[in-house]
Order: C-alpha cells, then sequence, then structure tokens
C-alpha cells in the first residue's frame, strides 16, 4: 500500500482537538503540557537576555502594567500551542504580540516555521508572511509611546527588524522544510507504487505459469482420459458378445471416463488461449529429454548462437513429464533470453541427471555487440514464471549476472516431486500477500520514528539559538544606530531644594573652594543659614578661579552668586592666612 501524502492545511480545520495537525487523532494533551512548559522557558529566557543586554525596562515594554504583560505573555503561550491546528491566526496574533512585548519574539519564530512547512499552497504561504511582517512593525509603531520604547519612527524600525529575525527566516527554513518533505512524500510514493506494480507483474507471471502447467495437465491427463474411455468402449462392445454380466463394469469405467473428462474441462475451461506452445504438438513425451534439449540447442546454433551442450547421467525418459517440462521450459527461457538481450554471447547449457536430483545450468559470457538501447533489461516476468514452476516441483532457481559479466540461470530440480511442493508455493507467495509487506516495515518505520526524535529535537534547539541570536543582534543594531538627543543642561533656580540640586550632580561642599573664596567672596544673605561651595572647574581662566555659592534656608535654595577669586601661590596663602589671623 503506498503512503498517504502529507495532509495540507486548509481554511477550514475539521473538528477535533485544537493541539492536534492536520491529519492528527486525540487530544494531544502531553504535548500541549510539554509545549505550554516550553514555550513559558522562551518567554523567561527571552526577557532576561534583553534585561541583560539594556539594563533597563524600556525595551521590554515594562511600563506597561505587570498583569497586562502576564496575560499579553500567556495569550501568546495559547496562540503557540493551536499553531497546528490554526496556523493564520497563530502567526498574525504573535505578530501583533510580538510588537506590544517583543518577548514573544521566539514564540513567533516557532509559529512561524510551523505555518510555512504545513501550508502546501504557495500563494497562501506568502500572504501569511507578509501580513505577518507587516504587523509587527506596525504594532511596534503605534505602540511605542504607550509602552515606552521611543519615538514611533523608532518603533518601526524595531518591529521590522524583530519581523525579518522572527517571521521572515524562520518562514523561509520552514517552507524548504515544507518542500523537502512533500519531496520525500512523493518519493515514497513512487516508490511504493513501483513496489506494487513489480508485485503484480510478477503475480501476472506466476499465474501465466500456473496457467501453461495446468493447460499442459488438461492435453496430457486429457489425452489419456481420451484413450482410457477409447478402449473401454471397445472393451464394452466385445464383453456384449463373450461376456454380457461384465458389460455393465465396462460401461461403468466408459461413464466414469466421460465424467472425469467434463470435470477437468470445466475446472481448467476458466483458462483462455495461452499461445500454440501449451497444445500436444510442442509439448509431447519426448519434451525435455536428451534429444529434445540437443534440439533447443541446434536451433540456437543455426541462428548464429555459439552453444556448448552437456548432459551428465541418465536420461529423462523415466521421470515425470512435469519435471521434463521445467528442464525444457528452463533451457529454452535461458536461450530465448540469450538471444534477445545477449545475441552473439557463448551460451553452455548444462543438464546434470544424479538420481535424485536434475540440475540445469544455463550461462551466458559477455556479447560480442551491445544490446539495442531499445531492448532495455527485460521485465523479469520469464524468471519470475520458471521460478514458479520449479517451485511448485519443490526446487529452486537462482538467476543473475555472474563476475565476468556475463548471465546464468540455475535450476535445482527433485527428479521425483515430493508431495509438499503445495507448501513451498504457498511460503513463497506469502510475501505477496496484500498488507504482508506493510506488517514487515511497521517496526522499521517506528525505529526511523524513535531515530529522528532526538535529531528533529536538537535541530530545533539549534535553530531557535540561532534564531534567537540574530534577535539580539538585530536589536543591538537598531539600539546602537538610534539618533541620541542631548538632555538640556540642568539650571540650578532659586526656590529647589538641596536634594533636587544633589540628584543633579551637584555635590556638597569642596574645602579647597570653600578655602579659596573666604575673604573673597560677597556678603551672604543675612537668612542664609548654610552656603555650599561644590566644585566648578578645575582649570584657572586669566590667572582666577570661577566660584559658584549656593546658600540655604531650611534645605531652600535662595541664592546663587558666581564670581571669582585670584589664584595665588602657597607663600602668598600664607601670608594672606597670618593676615587674617591678626585682623580677627
Amino acid at each position: 500500500m503506498s503512503p498517504k501524502a502529507p495532509p495540507a492545511v486548509t481554511d477550514h480545520p475539521p473538528a477535533g482537538s485544537p493541539f492536534a495537525g492536520p491529519g492528527e487523532r486525540g487530544w494531544q494533551l502531553w504535548r500541549a503540557v510539554g509545549e505550554a512548559a516550553f514555550a513559558g522557558l522562551l518567554v523567561l529566557l527571552t526577557y532576561l537576555a534583553l534585561d541583560w543586554y539594556r539594563g533597563y525596562p524600556s525595551l521590554l515594554g515594562m511600563t506597561l502594567d505587570g498583569g497586562v504583560m502576564v496575560v499579553l505573555a500567556l495569550a501568546g503561550i495559547g496562540l503557540v500551542l493551536v499553531r497546528r491546528r490554526f496556523p493564520t491566526w497563530s502567526v498574525l496574533g504573535l505578530s501583533v504580540l510580538m510588537g506590544l512585548i517583543p518577548v514573544t519574539g521566539l514564540l513567533t519564530a516557532v509559529a512561524a516555521y510551523t505555518a510555512a512547512r504545513q501550508t502546501e499552497e504557495r500563494r497562501r504561504r506568502a500572504a501569511l508572511l507578509l501580513a505577518g511582517l507587516a504587523l509587527a512593525p506596525l504594532a511596534c509603531f503605534a505602540s511605542a509611546p504607550v509602552t515606552g520604547l521611543g519615538s514611533r519612527p523608532y518603533g518601526l524600525v524595531f518591529g521590522a527588524v524583530l519581523a525579518a529575525t522572527t517571521v521572515l527566516v524562520p518562514g523561509l527554513v520552514g517552507t524548504a522544510g515544507g518542500q523537502q518533505d512533500r519531496l520525500l512524500w512523493a518519493l515514497r510514493e513512487r516508490t511504493a507504487a513501483a513496489e506494487e506494480a513489480r508485485r503484480l507483474a510478477d503475480s501476472e507471471a506466476r499465474l501465466h505459469e500456473r496457467s501453461r502447467i495446468a493447460a499442459e495437465m488438461h492435453d496430457l491427463v486429457g489425452h489419456r482420459l481420451s484413450l482410457i474411455s477409447l478402449h473401454a468402449g471397445g472393451l464394452e462392445m466385445a464383453l456384449q458378445k463373450q461376456a454380457p454380466e461384465l458389460r455393465e463394469e465396462a460401461a461403468l469405467v466408459r461413464d466414469a471416463t466421460r465424467d472425469a473428462m467434463r470435470e477437468l474441462r470445466e475446472a481448467l475451461g476458466v483458462l483462455g488461449p495461452l499461445g500454440r506452445d501449451t497444445g500436444t504438438d510442442a509439448l509431447t513425451d519426448a519434451t525435455g529429454t536428451r534429444a529434445d534439449i540437443e534440439a533447443l540447442a541446434a536451433e540456437s546454433r543455426r541462428v548464429g548462437v555459439p552453444v556448448e551442450f552437456s548432459w551428465d547421467g541418465e536420461d529423462l525418459e523415466a521421470r515425470p513429464a512435469r519435471v521434463r517440462r521445467a528442464v525444457h521450459r528452463v533451457v529454452r527461457e535461458s536461450l530465448t533470453n540469450v538471444h534477445r538481450y545477449a545475441a552473439g554471447a557463448h551460451v553452455t547449457v548444462a543438464v546434470a541427471h544424479t538420481g535424485e536430483r536434475v540440475e540445469v545450468r544455463v550461462s551466458n559470457g559477455v556479447p560480442s555487440v551491445p544490446p539495442a538501447v531499445s531492448t532495455g533489461l527485460g521485465s523479469g516476468r520469464g524468471l519470475t514464471g520458471l521460478r514458479e514452476r520449479v517451485t511448485l516441483l519443490g526446487g529452486t532457481l537462482e538467476a543473475g549476472a555472474t563476475p565476468g559479466g556475463g548471465f546464468s540461470v540455475t535450476a535445482d530440480i527433485p527428479a521425483d516431486p515430493a508431495s509438499g511442493a503445495p507448501a513451498e508455493e504457498a511460503r513463497d507467495a506469502a510475501p505477496y500477500e496484500e498488507g504482508s509487506h506493510d506488517a514487515v516495515d511497521e517496526p522499521g518505520r517506528r525505529l526511523r520514528r524513535l531515530q529522528r526524535g532526538p535529531t528533529s529535537a536538537a535541530t530545533g534547539l539549534l535553530g531557535l539559538a540561532g534564531v534567537a541570536a540574530m534577535m539580539l543582534f538585530g536589536v543591538t543594531l537598531v539600539d546602537k544606530a538610534k539618533p541620541s538627543h542631548p538632555y538640556p543642561a540642568f539650571e540650578p533656580r532659586v526656590g529647589m531644594m538641596r536634594e533636587q540640586l544633589q540628584r543633579e550632580g551637584i555635590s556638597d561642599d569642596h574645602d579647597a573652594v570653600r578655602a579659596a573664596a573666604f575673604g573673597r567672596e560677597p556678603w551672604r544673605p543675612r537668612s542664609a543659614q548654610d552656603c555650599m561651595y561644590p566644585w566648578v572647574d578645575a582649570k584657572a581662566k586669566g590667572g582666577r578661579l570661577q566660584i559658584v555659592r549656593y546658600c540655604f534656608r531650611s534645605d531652600i535654595l535662595i541664592s546663587i552668586d558666581r564670581f571669582t577669586v585670584p589664584v595665588v601661590t602657597e607663600p602668598q596663602l600664607a601670608s594672606c592666612s597670618r593676615t587674617r589671623g591678626r585682623r580677627s
């Protein structure tokens, strides 16, 4: 039986489990649970990778409420679980979700790969991938200000990069995988059809040969029964005068013979005309004897085929007719094949009769002139018929090429066929029964499926790792190419709190600046409780150091004073310090 073609995706899937793919039966709950856990792990790993790269939540959409993010992530997991049953909705929904929360990017890649692989129609597959490529950038463009991703143009570019890495690339890989699957299915169907045609041809050849054997039996047995009926009629006429009391017995024999002839014709009457070689003029009591085989060899020599003939042992005249006819068929079919496919090659015909077995061997060398291309290699039906005839007698037949490039046919036939030949026939015909090949090949199919499982899982994990690397690389490129807008410089203003200034980078007092400003600073406001002298610039301009003084009352900035002081040397600074000491 030929393998079924891979199921194609339809717009209206049949009723059944939402987790089962086309052609699958059952709810597939265990697979759905495992895929849900794996999808959750993918979401978590994507989150950690993006968080490690950026270090702050804007890329992850964390400006959204935490509950909203969890709901969207669960929706993405649900969509990836039904990707086999509803590939279109799965890809489109995950493309939109990826524009809102980029952590569902790997889930979108899985759905795009599955949908592209199992969608057979080319236009439908292309439309689905193009729609996914368009929806992800549009969703990023619309949600960028809300999710904190940045400006809308940046969101559009960011979504385009995500769509290219998680929709386009997996979709192309899935398309190639789907085409490979369909090619393998087509090759398997073609192989199965060729095997089925071969089995039918062999079966036809076997039936044809059985028909030949049955026709031969009809000719031979019918001839014998006709003779018995004829002699029984003569005996009946002779006994009518000499022994009338035995006339009825002779009539009974004649009637029984006539009934046997009628039953034989009814049993074999279904056979059509099989050709001239099944008649009594072609198959006689001399068929299969040494003289008959020599005549076949001489006939081949007359048409230009060099035949070497040898016979070992006694003649086959005393052997059953079916054995002699098998010997005749083997030699004649082999010589016919030589005439057809190896004309001009040297042929050896050897028959060995050992008393219990009859071995027939016909071999030929390489022809001097190659056969015409139109002859081909033959159908093999003749050899199949020979094998059927020999097997029915309890013998064996081997045919094949020789090491020197020729061909050889060897038949080993019992001289007195046993009654066990039908068992041989049944055993030989068993492999041709319907369904037997599928039953034998089923363990092999299971083993191949078990071997493909780990390989497919490893390949899928490597593919996801590659998609993740491309996704992170694309995010890096987009982020580095993002134009940086410098923030306006912070300008302290009167009325600000001390904490605001410190949060913006204005540090506390600097002792050197306070010392430099001592005695040279303007008067402080009377209400000032404290003043702060932060470090401004280490370079003095024109020999003077710029100083900014911030004065506070109850940690509220009440004045900002900017002034400069001269840069002095250490001796001058020491002299000034003594003078200030005397003044004080």
